[in-house]
């Protein structure tokens, strides 16, 4: 890490936009300021938190800590705080990263050498998923399993592919690529900014690089069930198609599962596709039990808050989404189309 400010530009300018993280800010400096193989700066927005996140991030040395100044009208605060963060940076990439996340050891460079090599205008990791209390194991793993099914990595890959999908945890941006497309100051009002990013990449011709991305980073999303409860029902609408019919199916798929038990076969289906989502044994268990109508649950109350009176997040409210069911607003006439019925978004929703 570059403690001073060094004699040349670092090649990666780390942002960390945090808002009352003073619970995780720690572990994910240590983490960043121990990156290797790779020169890098690291800039903390401090989002005017309320608890100890500026004074945290003011006790690791090198790091620089700035505050974005009030909130303007019409945009979320985590697009702000990035913005104000960009225009401090004075790396060639820039690489988003959210107060929540902790990184392996060199996953930096790599990182980097991957976007190099996979010749990425924009790279994104969906990160490993920490799942400590019971609401967690129950719901994290069946929305994941689903979001992994509506967007896999490999079809987000192709070019031409009408998926798209970014993960805000983790964007790593080539800089010239990224104030080419207007940056986040272009989707300052989003609610899901890394898909509408990714839109914008993608239809401006630069290549988006998407897969799992545990061997790099690893988030604890929520900790407890209201934390799940508030931050699904800001994002769950806005990922699926049509989410009214998709929460009655899955209160459905697992009312079946159950009265059929004894034929195994529609229960082994759902726990075989939990398990993809890169989840323990025990914790697919946990949510093959109880996670589907919990899911449906909180589906059908984002839907509602988006159409209604809008979400609530860190103390923010934000107006719902003018159309819910996969990001429909983000649809554009330039021949980049999506698959009927379906949108973009990573397989995890950022916090912030």
């Amino acid at each position: 890490m570059n403690v001073d400010q060094p004699a040349t530009p670092p090649e990666v300018t780390i942002v960390v936009p945090a808002r009352n993280e003073e619970a995780c800010l720690g572990d994910c400096l240590v983490s960043l300021a121990a990156q290797t193989g790779v020169t890098f700066e690291i800039i903390v927005v401090d989002d005017h938190s309320t608890d100890r996140t500026a004074e945290i991030a003011r006790s690791f040395a090198g790091v620089r800590v700035i505050s974005p100044g009030p909130l303007p009208e019409g945009w979320t605060g985590k697009n702000h705080a990035v913005v104000a963060g960009v225009r401090e940076a004075g790396g060639e990439w820039l690489l988003f990263t959210d107060a929540d996340t902790v990184h392996r050891s060199g996953s930096l460079a790599r990182a980097l050498a991957e976007a190099k090599s996979e010749r990425a205008d924009l790279l994104s990791y969906s990160p490993e998923q920490v799942v400590v209390t019971f609401a967690e194991k129950a719901v994290m793993p069946v929305i994941f399993a689903e979001l992994a099914a509506q967007y896999p990595p490999e079809k987000v890959r192709e070019p031409g592919s009408g998926v798209i999908a970014s993960n805000g945890q983790y964007i790593l941006a080539r800089r010239t690529s990224y104030e080419a497309v207007g940056g986040h100051e272009a989707v300052a009002g989003e609610i899901l900014e890394d898909v509408a990013l990714a839109v914008r990449f993608k239809e401006a011709g630069r290549r988006v690089f998407f897969r799992y991305g545990g061997d790099a980073v690893r988030t604890r999303m929520y900790r407890n069930w209201e934390e799940v409860r508030e931050g699904w029902t800001k994002n769950l609408a806005l990922l699926f198609p049509r989410p009214a019919k998709r929460a009655l199916l899955s209160g459905a798929e697992w009312i079946i599962a159950w009265l059929t038990l004894p034929l195994v076969f529609p229960a082994l289906i759902l726990y075989l596709r939990i398990r993809r989502a890169h989840f323990s044994f025990g914790t697919s268990l946990v949510a093959l039990a109880f996670g589907p109508p919990v899911f449906g649950y909180l589906m059908w109350r984002s839907r509602r808050a988006h159409a209604g009176g809008g979400v609530l997040w860190k103390g923010r409210t934000y107006a719902g989404a003018a159309s819910v069911g996969a990001v429909q607003s983000l649809r554009r006439s330039d021949g980049l189309s999506r698959p009927s019925g379906t949108g973009a978004k990573s397989v995890l929703a950022s916090r912030h």
